[in-house]
């Protein structure tokens, strides 16, 4: 069976925020680190990137920061992201360019997780048909303009939309995982010496997400319901496949992790 080669998780940046934002009804007024994560995945037929960060842009340039970010407060800090912590920073440290990169992976569209995507022109992207038919019916403070705006042109990265669930190379399939947004998708990825990874995404924020099933505290439409059958899903499949699940803005969790250069194999 085809596997992945490698995976390597990429701190992007670092962000406050109240804990409810992760955990629905629950940590009022406790504020968190989180992690905003990427992760580049080498496989036979090719390299992804499943998410992309930040636009780095909005957090180094005072006046975006304040037209863009500020506006989040007091919920949510602005990310703080080095320069180093750019996807081209991490791909040139691998001796690789964006060039390298043969598709984008998005698992949804809010601007942590899709905003890096002017970071890597030429990319095809990857996104979900209901993701972008909700964002775009529906106002969302956390989609920056500009991502639906390129996503409707294709000026700097083709997009392709994509229905459902499928293999995206070997070894690598997107996984439907609706609820915090309407077209949310996690990701199964078999390598070839440990066991497979479920990369999460915003299903699930933190390990107590999985441990104690509770939803994100931002679920499209209210959808409560979905986003926990998503979760319930995610840790079934993790059981029947002896696969390990990771939750995507756990700040001890991804510190566990192989640190960059290092990588999961």
């Amino acid at each position: 069976m085809s596997r992945a080669i490698r995976l390597w998780p990429l701190l992007t940046a670092l962000q406050r925020y109240e804990k409810t934002i992760s955990t629905r009804n629950l940590g009022h007024g406790q504020f968190i680190e989180a992690p905003i994560l990427a992760y580049l995945i080498e496989t036979p037929n090719g390299r992804i990137l499943y998410d992309v960060g930040c636009d780095y842009a909005k957090i180094a340039d005072p006046e975006l920061r304040a037209r863009y970010l500020d506006p989040m407060r007091p919920r949510f800090e602005p990310p703080r992201m080095d320069p180093n912590q750019r996807i081209p920073a991490y791909l040139a440290r691998l001796g690789l360019s964006v060039a390298d990169i043969d598709l984008v992976f998005v698992g949804h569209l809010h601007f942590d997780h899709a905003g890096g995507l002017c970071e890597v022109p030429g990319c095809e992207v990857h996104v979900q048909a209901a993701e972008l038919a909700a964002a775009r019916a529906e106002p969302d403070n956390a989609i920056m303009a500009e991502v639906l705006a390129a996503a409707a042109s294709g000026a700097a990265n083709p997009w392709k939309i994509m229905e459902g669930e499928y293999t995206v190379a070997p070894g690598v399939q997107a996984l439907a995982s609706p609820g915090h947004t309407a077209g949310h998708m996690s990701m199964f990825i078999e390598l070839p010496q440990g066991p497979p990874v479920i990369l999460c995404g915003d299903a699930a924020d933190l390990q107590e997400n999985l441990d104690a099933e509770i939803a994100p505290g931002y679920c499209w439409n209210d959808q409560e319901a979905t986003a926990l059958a998503s979760i319930r899903r995610l840790k079934s499949l993790a059981i029947r496949e002896k696969a390990q699940l990771w939750p995507n803005h756990d700040l001890a969790f991804y510190r566990a992790l192989p640190q960059f250069p290092a990588w999961r194999d």
